[in-house]
């Protein structure tokens, strides 16, 4: 799947910067274009991997670089104002060869959690390929301001975006895990997960060819119909993924063949059963799909179909797609499972319920204010009196 990214805030250009890492360590192919937006010019200049000239600075007129810090109603004003600088950047982006746009934010920020929605719509207004979200959440032990940001930005974002895929650091931080070293691995985490999901499908030249093709059609109807996306990841390691499934099979060894079969459904379970980039109850998933990956040996299409099968019962959804993406000379094979339209999300309630008590708190405190207000209007008029 062919895709241009755009990292909008820190959060967001430190992962586009390491999607292009990634990229190149799988020898794929799914970043057609990258840019990065930012308010800050420190954070701009600290990425690595996204060209200098694909660096767009916003918000000089008001914050001269310095970034919004953590107000991301600025950061939506500051984006507004200067939409045409950004559209300068996709100006460059060769359209007819990507098959989306993907908008990526940390939402407990300023920039990017007030800035991705307001790119997002604009996207979408001017283009018809989809635009999809990643949308990273806040740890819960990063401060409240930035769950009140991830609250607020979450329902503007969402219903901006053809899809929203979603990843929580929340359940990803390690215990007594520095900031530094935590989100470094976090955002490689994210780079590779979503990176074999978009690069599937993506042939070059003398690339070995899969034997039921994930192209992007499949990620596109997966992701239709909006809401929430999910992604879960499970792996091991193969002895020697030159001389796998089939070179054994042709010696006669069909117990091979099942312990193929076997090894894949159980990938495809413990991906969708084990550590999702957001948590959630995959009976609630609306559409899925399942890609197998690793050394063209190991890929067993009929596990894959029994894990798809199995995938189906779990979710009640008969719109569960499967398929294979051949890694030549990796030495592990795993399975990538997509839920799409999940529901039951208790992160997400959480963070619905934040907006609603902040949004009752804020009024309270207006109503407080305007209350003193009046009596300290009321008690000057009877002191003017006594003159």
């Amino acid at each position: 799947m062919k895709l241009a990214l755009i990292g909008f805030g820190q959060a967001g250009g430190k992962v586009v910067d390491e999607f292009l890492a990634y990229e190149r360590t799988i020898d794929g192919s799914f970043v057609e274009s990258a840019i990065a937006v930012n308010s800050a010019t420190a954070d701009l200049q600290g990425l690595e991997q996204i060209p200098t000239e694909n660096r767009v600075l916003i918000g000089q007129t008001r914050v001269k670089g310095h970034g919004v810090g953590a107000d991301n109603e600025l950061g939506a004003t500051v984006t507004e104002e200067d939409i045409d600088e950004i559209q300068g950047a996709v100006d460059c982006v060769p359209v007819h060869e990507i098959d989306a746009f993907l908008v990526v934010a940390g939402m407990g920020g300023g920039t990017g959690s007030g800035g991705a929605p307001v790119l997002a719509k604009h996207l979408k207004r001017i283009y018809s390929e989809p635009v999809y979200g990643l949308g990273i959440l806040p740890a819960t032990d990063e401060g409240g301001i930035y769950t009140l940001n991830a609250a607020r930005s979450f329902q503007t974002f969402v219903h901006e975006v053809d899809n929203l895929l979603v990843f929580d650091n929340d359940a990803w931080r390690q215990t007594g895990e520095s900031v530094r070293g935590g989100y470094g691995q976090i955002n490689r985490e994210i780079a590779e997960r979503f990176g074999l999901l978009f690069a599937a499908g993506e042939v070059t030249e003398g690339d070995h060819v899969a034997e039921s093709v994930v192209d992007s059609s499949e990620i596109i109807n997966t992701l239709s119909g909006g809401g929430i996306s999910t992604v879960g990841y499970a792996r091991e390691t193969v002895e020697n993924p030159t001389d796998g499934l089939l070179s054994k099979f042709r010696d006669g060894h069909s117990t091979d063949e099942l312990s193929a079969t076997n090894r894949m459904t159980s990938l495809i379970r413990k991906a969708a059963l084990g550590r999702l980039t957001l948590p959630c109850d995959i009976s609630s998933a609306e559409r899925g799909l399942a890609v197998a990956t690793g050394p063209p040996a190991y890929l067993n299409r009929k596990g894959v179909e029994r894990g798809r099968k199995w995938l189906e019962e779990e979710t009640g959804s008969m719109e569960i797609r499967g398929g294979d993406y051949p890694l030549v000379g990796e030495r592990e094979v795993g399975s990538i499972v997509l839920l799409s339209g999940v529901t039951s999300v208790p992160r997400i309630e959480t963070l619905q319920q934040v907006a609603i008590d902040a949004k009752h708190r804020t009024a309270d405190v207006q109503a407080q204010s305007h209350e003193q207000f009046s009596s300290l209007m009321d008690t000057g008029g009877e002191i003017d009196a006594l003159f």
